[in-house]
């Protein structure tokens, strides 16, 4: 098993299961979690998924070195189109991703993280793309998602000194939303799940695409995705369930209808 996964009802957690390589990369990795990306289009309960890595020391030292040493251009070719495949599936994912990041997330590791929606932090982590040191540049998205998180000029800082960052940078940098000691990161990360997982599924759906699909238009194009996608909302069962729970005075019990 290369994850283990943990079904909280409207919420699952994924834990990287590779704590003695520092929950790195492989190939069999890499097919499990575009399996798990893939089914949870079909499970229309579940709403947040939070993806993590056993121990203390990684949530994900990025690619497995000793493994890449023994694969050929073609071979690495291959990987990398299914890491970009992966990550992008979870970008467009209806379900909402956070990354509980509870140790070092480096190269691939940042990557995954940077394709998450949300980000919390362990005080005792740190973040790194140590790739121009290794005589390549990020694969996985990072110059391209690192420059739209957290902006160029920091994006460039990060990748052009290989440098690593702790938790209280990471933080001012605005890559991460919440930093918590190590012992309370899954808590802290479940929280978060839980008040993305009370909202109404369509709604978050809509939102998660509006925003990665508006930042690549122009405003006005953006502005009018945005109203296309709260149009759909207005005629769901949820939106009337959740006028019939404020006038109530209740919570609303929302199914993605």
């Amino acid at each position: 098993m290369e994850f283990g996964v943990e079904d909280r009802g409207e919420i699952e957690v994924w834990t990287i299961d590779g704590a003695a390589r520092r929950n790195s990369i492989t190939r069999s990795m890499l097919a499990a979690l575009a399996a798990l990306v893939r089914r949870v289009a079909e499970r229309s309960q579940l709403r947040c998924i939070v993806i993590t890595g056993a121990g203390d020391r990684a949530f994900c030292a990025g690619a497995d070195l000793k493994e890449r040493a023994r694969m050929g251009e073609p071979e690495v070719h291959a990987f990398h189109n299914e890491f970009r495949t992966v990550l992008c599936g979870i970008e467009r994912s209806p379900k909402v991703f956070v990354a509980a990041m509870n140790g070092v997330a480096l190269g691939g590791g940042l990557e995954l993280a940077l394709a998450c929606d949300l980000r919390v932090m362990s005080s005792a982590a740190e973040i790194g793309l140590p790739e121009v040191s290794l005589g390549i540049i990020p694969g996985g998205g990072a110059t391209q998602r690192l420059a739209r998180a957290i902006g160029v000029s920091r994006a460039k800082d990060l990748i052009l000194t290989a440098r690593r960052l702790d938790a209280a940078e990471t933080e001012a940098f605005g890559l991460v939303t919440h930093v918590a000691s190590p012992e309370r990161l899954r808590e802290v990360a479940l929280e978060l799940a839980a008040a993305v997982a009370r909202n109404a599924p369509i709604s978050l759906r809509q939102a998660k695409r509006a925003i990665h699909e508006g930042t690549s238009l122009p405003l006005e194009e953006a502005l009018d995705l945005e109203n296309r996608l709260y149009q759909d909302c207005l005629g769901t069962r949820d939106r009337q369930e959740a006028l019939s729970a404020f006038a109530e005075k209740r919570r609303p019990v929302f199914r993605g209808e």
